[in-house]
């Protein structure tokens, strides 16, 4: 029992020891499922810099992302552009594919993170873009 506990309470320093995951979230000032989805990174280990922004027009262009993958928010990861509401878990998903410059959930899709509405659920894509601006199904999240 004590060995147990011991393994426990070793595990849970070690994941608390965890370093949090950098990303740069930009935004408008009034966008209130913005910074939901801002929580929801955080409570899934990313350490949000956000960037309140004026022209977030000129943010996406700058970034790359395609006028049909837009969404409210742009993030940044290695280099990558998030934009929209793309769950934490496709993020990390996101990084490990070197052929990638990004992924987008399009539009604003009832209770994907930052936009959850009770038990309501529209169904879902997240995008994939390559650098051949070729894109990609990387994951499917249904209706209820």
């Amino acid at each position: 029992m004590r060995r147990l506990l011991l393994a426990t309470t070793l595990f849970a320093s070690l994941v608390q020891a965890a370093d949090p995951i950098a990303i740069d979230v930009h935004r408008d000032a009034n966008c209130g499922c913005c910074t939901s989805w801002i929580k929801h990174l955080e409570e899934n280990g990313f350490q949000v810099n956000d960037h309140v922004e004026t022209d977030m027009a000129a943010v996406k262009t700058r970034l790359g992302v395609p006028h049909r993958l837009g969404s409210c928010h742009t993030a940044v990861i290695d280099g990558k552009f998030v934009e929209g509401h793309v769950p934490a878990a496709e993020i990390l998903r996101l990084r490990a594919q070197p052929d990638l410059i990004g992924a987008a959930v399009p539009g604003m899709p009832l209770g994907s993170p930052g936009m959850e509405m009770g038990d309501q659920k529209d169904a879902y894509q997240v995008v994939g873009l390559n650098k051949q601006g070729e894109e990609s199904v990387l994951a499917i999240y249904p209706a209820n």
